[in-house]
């Protein structure tokens, strides 16, 4: 199964946070001073035996210290990244920490050469990256999920709840000066108390999501994925494997936490929104396109479902004028999921390993294949 998949069905290993906060571990060090040694012996010009372009200027420093002991370091300063600029400094390098979400494809790969033998992405997903090219060139990929699920998981409960609970509506009333709160009906939202909360993909994320709802006494847990995920995790989070339809129909809370795939392009769209209860709350933390927004902007402008709250759109960034910002009832973040200082540090730690140890040619801490 590839990776993509797995995580989306919840069968993945976490690699360990405690050991991303780490240098590299025991069992690697002897082979990667090793090797080290001897490419610095066949390296006369430079004292560092590897060469690593950083694609972003703002890596944070937890994963620059980890690649500058042995690493020669070349990194873009442009911002946002210049792709001219990265194009004119890869050529050479040994590795690259891909900082950004630019596309990453056989341009990038020819201009740095045939020497180029690692790199890792600071994402979890990658569909920014042309993962088959990779692999024809033999080029190891790493990226970095698991490590954000906590943040994305926090702020997936606050779009639920915000959006649920008719937040941006709120505020639009303050701004307006437009308080009608003699209504004893005025603003009425939707319980997270007694709801059962479906979840499209139910991988790490989704999973974190709802363990953190079962303090909010949700009544019952539902899922849609290829695979079912194991019977302890199940029980643990009161979770039911159903099918796509059964899904939509029976959830007042729909959360959004599968990859990109061409399967799901696009799945929630007229025909989804009409099989979801009027009162239904759609959440989306994945991926933009997994949503066909014109018709998510019908669905809500006609009320045929309650709200929605999305961390992700398409494009990104939106457009200041797009139909969506008009509506009272959607939450909108820009991406902001994994935007927590811990997160994107344990992040570039993260990358940074999976960076080197591509370089000195182990097993990557967190392999995208």
């Amino acid at each position: 199964m590839k990776q993509t998949e797995c995580a989306a069905a919840g069968c993945c290993q976490e690699p360990q946070v405690d050991v991303v906060r780490q240098s590299l571990s025991s069992e690697l060090f002897p082979k990667c001073q090793r090797v080290i040694t001897k490419e610095r012996r066949n390296r006369t010009m430079s004292a560092k035996p590897f060469k690593v372009l950083i694609t972003h200027p703002e890596v944070p420093q937890s994963g620059i210290d980890i690649l500058k002991e042995n690493c020669e370091l070349i990194q873009v300063q442009s911002l946002p990244p210049s792709r001219a600029e990265i194009l004119e400094k890869i050529k050479g390098v040994d590795g690259v920490f891909w900082g950004g979400h630019s596309p990453l494809n056989a341009e990038i790969l020819d201009a740095a050469g045939p020497q180029l033998k690692s790199i890792s992405t600071m994402s979890a997903g990658i569909d920014y990256v042309d993962v088959e090219e990779l692999k024809r060139r033999k080029i190891p990929l790493g990226h970095t999920p698991t490590v954000l699920n906590t943040a994305v998981a926090d702020l997936a409960v606050g779009l639920l709840i915000a959006a649920g609970r008719r937040f941006h509506e709120g505020r639009k009333k303050i701004d307006s000066n437009n308080w009608e709160n003699y209504h004893l009906n005025w603003l009425l939202g939707q319980d997270v108390r007694d709801s059962v909360v479906g979840f499209f993909g139910f991988g790490g994320i989704g999973q974190a999501i709802a363990k953190r709802l079962s303090g909010f006494d949700i009544d019952q847990v539902l899922y849609t994925t290829r695979r079912r995920i194991d019977r302890e995790t199940e029980k643990e989070l009161n979770a039911k494997k159903v099918e796509f339809d059964e899904l939509l129909a029976k959830s007042d809370f729909v959360v959004i936490a599968s990859p990109l795939t061409p399967a799901t392009k696009g799945i929630f769209n007229t025909t989804a929104f009409n099989k979801m209860k009027r009162n239904a709350v759609l959440v989306n933390i994945a991926r933009g396109p997994i949503v066909n927004q014109d018709d998510l902007y019908e669905a809500l402008k006609s009320n045929r479902i309650f709200a929605a709250g999305l961390d992700v759109v398409d494009p990104e960034p939106l457009p200041p004028n797009n139909k969506l910002l008009t509506l009272d009832n959607l939450v909108i973040l820009p991406h902001i999921g994994s935007a927590t200082t811990r997160t994107r540090s344990d992040m570039a730690t993260i990358a940074a390993h999976n960076v080197l140890r591509g370089l000195v040619g182990e097993r990557m801490l967190s392999p995208a294949y």
